[in-house]
């Protein structure tokens, strides 16, 4: 499960004190010791009670501007849960997350599904979180080998359970990518946590899975990129030369997840041509790619 790495910090840093000291060390989870320096910082980050209420202040008179509230919204990479502390920076980036109550509003209006309750998830980056305001939300949480798994939608995961706790306030955890998988509850009040969110190059063409935790079996691949959109915009588009390069992805390129884009965009494109259909399955079956072939299963309903 992800790992507790809870500390004691004495003296508190500001908001402002926290990012500087996160720039001088450039945060990495590659060594126990550079994992440590930045859980540091965080833990003690996390004991200024202020840091949340005045990033949110600002981000509201922000709004209030059309032109930077365009600007930023634009920018932003997250929905209203999250609140962005200061400006991503090359690998990483620091925010806060609201976890509201079943109680509350924002779950009666919007459902737990809008804040990813109940939806067992692992992740394709690494990052560490604290437990900042309230009991927090509550996880069961698994392992699983990420490196056996194909990722096509129906694929035994090999899920173990581990434990079922609680992101309490102070606590601190460190979730490894492709590795640590949790289900998460609303907590019993309003709670907020503190994430250093850890990115890389490659992130958008790894995978990020749902599971069926009934079956024990992915679900979904959660995670995609603009060139998942653009693929399928070409093939919805009907014209031969987008059809033709969504077939050239499907058997040749390197990233197994838009390969299997490729197949989904034209088998449902071909939905009134089961030759052309059936063509499509046959060369996706006879692939170099676990993920296509298992994809192609699924659609021929092997």
């Amino acid at each position: 499960m992800a790992l507790d790495i809870s500390r004691t910090a004495d003296v508190s840093l500001s908001l402002a004190e926290a990012l500087e000291a996160f720039d001088a060390l450039a945060p990495s989870v590659e060594s126990e010791e550079q994992r440590d320096l930045a859980a540091d910082i965080l833990a003690r980050l996390a004991l200024d009670r202020d840091c949340i209420s005045d990033a949110a202040i600002a981000e509201l008179k922000q709004y209030h501007s059309a032109k930077i509230a365009t600007e930023s919204y634009g920018q932003r990479q997250y929905g209203p849960q999250v609140i962005m502390l200061g400006e991503p920076r090359p690998g990483w980036f620091l925010r806060a997350n609201i976890w509201p109550a079943k109680p509350d509003y924002a779950v009666k209006a919007s459902g737990e599904a809008a804040f990813f309750y109940g939806l067992p998830h692992d992740h394709n980056f690494d990052f560490l979180t604290i437990g900042y305001h309230g009991p927090g939300y509550v996880s069961d949480y698994y392992e699983q080998d990420y490196g056996s798994l194909a990722g096509f939608r129906g694929e035994p995961a090999g899920l173990r359970f581990v434990e079922r706790s609680r992101l309490s306030e102070g606590r601190m955890l460190h979730y490894r990518k492709h590795r640590d998988v949790h289900c998460q509850y609303p907590p019993e009040a309003l709670s907020i946590s503190l994430n250093l969110m850890l990115t890389a190059w490659d992130q958008p063409w790894t995978d990020q899975y749902s599971y069926d935790l009934e079956r024990n079996r992915i679900g979904h691949i959660l995670s995609f990129g603009a060139s998942d959109i653009l693929l399928r915009l070409a093939v919805d588009s009907g014209l031969g030369d987008g059809l033709e390069l969504a077939e050239t992805v499907m058997q040749k390129h390197p990233s197994h997840r838009l390969r299997s884009v490729a197949l989904d965009a034209l088998y449902h494109h071909f939905a009134d041509n089961p030759r052309q259909q059936n063509a499509l399955l046959d060369k996706a079956l006879s692939s170099d790619s676990a993920l296509l072939i298992g994809e192609a299963e699924r659609l021929s309903g092997v």
